[in-house]
């Protein structure tokens, strides 16, 4: 069988889902979604997607649909069960825009920034302690990681967390007071310029970042999100969406 093919058992557990979810199910709709996976993992463009998922239009069309519902991800948070939750790891990495990826309104309104580099976006993710993705938002390449994770920490359910953990870029008062607000612990280490506040931090704990580093790399294996060539912001949150379903149904 293809790596770019389902397997029955993982076809067996996503069908009900997408059922629930509002998808109607057609004879070839388990071939439109390997279809849209094969796009995912190759990054192709959707017009040289092999025949044998279906005609290329109709791919586009049933992914761009499900992405206007929502769909992709509805199914990233169904899947996101009993994730462990006692310390959470945040962090934020750049993906190039390809020239495909860029459209008149992009910089203004579809989170592409403009720098030194070229065009990016950036993906500003959270992982539960088992190194596994719960909540990202996406902005422009430009865009601070402390700016956002206000927002992203919002998004996240802290009942039963013991430690937010992230790098000197998320170093703010501000946004510790937050967490403490929240009756969580921020295990952030301080910028060079007071170092000496860094007494308190627990730095086995954040050596053990690297987990979020972990899944960042494992995103990235699916091509089509490690260069954005999707023109809409929204569109481009279902790939994300999409990988980040992925993972947690194989496990």
């Amino acid at each position: 069988m293809s790596r770019n093919t389902l397997t029955n058992e993982t076809w067996s557990r996503l069908l009900p889902i997408l059922k629930q979810l509002g998808i109607y199910r057609k004879k070839n709709l388990r071939k439109t979604v390997e279809g849209i996976l094969f796009r995912l993992r190759t990054g192709c463009q959707w017009a040289d997607i092999p025949s044998y998922f279906g005609k290329a239009n109709s791919l586009y069309q049933s992914f761009n649909r499900w992405s206007k519902r929502g769909i992709f991800t509805r199914l990233f948070k169904h899947l996101v069960d009993t994730p462990d939750m006692e310390w959470v790891f945040m962090d934020g990495s750049h993906i190039r825009v390809h020239q495909h990826g860029m459209g008149k309104q992009s910089i203004t309104h579809q989170a592409v920034g403009k720098s030194i580099g070229g065009h990016t976006s950036k993906i500003h993710l959270a992982v539960d302690a088992c190194g596994n993705p719960i909540e990202f938002i996406i902005t422009a390449g430009n865009v601070n990681d402390i700016v956002v994770a206000p927002d992203l920490l919002a998004q996240l359910d802290l009942s039963d967390n013991e430690t937010v953990c992230a790098d000197r870029g998320f170093d703010s008062d501000t946004f510790r007071r937050l967490i403490q607000s929240k009756q969580s612990k921020a295990n952030i280490p301080y910028k060079k310029n007071r170092e000496h506040l860094n007494v308190g931090t627990d730095w086995y704990l954040y050596k053990i970042r690297h987990l979020v580093e972990n899944a960042f790399a494992r995103l990235k294996h699916f091509r089509a999100l490690a260069t954005r060539y999707d023109k809409l912001k929204r569109n481009y949150e279902s790939t994300v969406s999409l990988a980040c379903a992925l993972i947690w149904l194989k496990l």
